[in-house]
């Protein structure tokens, strides 16, 4: 029996060619696609397949939620994520959501065929350049819950007296935190952290 695939992402377009490249494999069949993560559980209820392809950044309920929603209910699924993003952080939270392999959209054909067989048979694959970012941070110090925000708020463009306000702490608590994150991420000011936050994939996950 063929391998049966189901995509789940919010380009058509993407959701296509995934099905015209596999339509000359003998051994994977493309029997389903969804475009958002709602419509993606209820896809997979219908034809439940072996491996399924999700995207990461979606409107509505993203691909990590999904892949929790949809692993909570059926916990033998197979999820890949397909994304454009790298970063350690997008590959570490998708693996600790419970997908087991993270696939850039980048990918040439080979590699794509090779990680849906590779998954099927019951193994995970990180693509090569994303194994480099997670290696070149292995063993960092994680942000908090606290500095998360603290970056998320430097993102949106608000200064330190803006963010004690809003947090309900005091301005020098704010600067400590902003001293912290700056440490941990290597930097010396608030743009270097922002850009190594999105590079990283730690903003793609708290912003919409």
């Amino acid at each position: 029996m063929p391998i049966r695939v189901l995509t789940i992402d919010d380009h058509p377009v993407l959701r296509e060619g995934i099905a015209a490249m596999l339509s000359n494999e003998a051994d994977i069949e493309v029997v389903g696609g969804a475009s958002s993560a709602e419509d993606g559980l209820e896809a997979f209820r219908r034809v439940l397949p072996d491996v399924t392809l999700m995207d990461l950044q979606m409107p509505g309920m993203g691909g990590l939620e999904g892949v929790r929603a949809l692993r909570s209910e059926y916990s033998g699924a197979r999820v890949v994520m397909l994304t454009t993003f790298r970063g350690d952080a997008n590959a570490r939270d998708s693996m600790a959501a419970g997908a087991v392999g993270y696939l850039l959209k980048s990918a040439l054909r080979d590699e794509l065929m090779d990680c849906i067989r590779k998954v099927h048979a019951g193994g995970r694959y990180v693509s090569a350049e994303v194994c480099a970012d997670v290696a070149t941070h292995l063993g960092n110090e994680l942000l908090t819950p606290r500095e998360l925000r603290i970056l998320q708020l430097l993102f949106e463009g608000k200064e330190n007296k803006r963010i004690a306000n809003e947090l309900g702490i005091s301005l020098e608590t704010v600067k400590s935190h902003v001293s912290r994150i700056f440490e941990k991420f290597g930097c010396h000011n608030r743009t270097e952290a922002i850009r190594i936050g999105i590079r990283r994939g730690i903003l793609n996950q708290l912003t919409p």
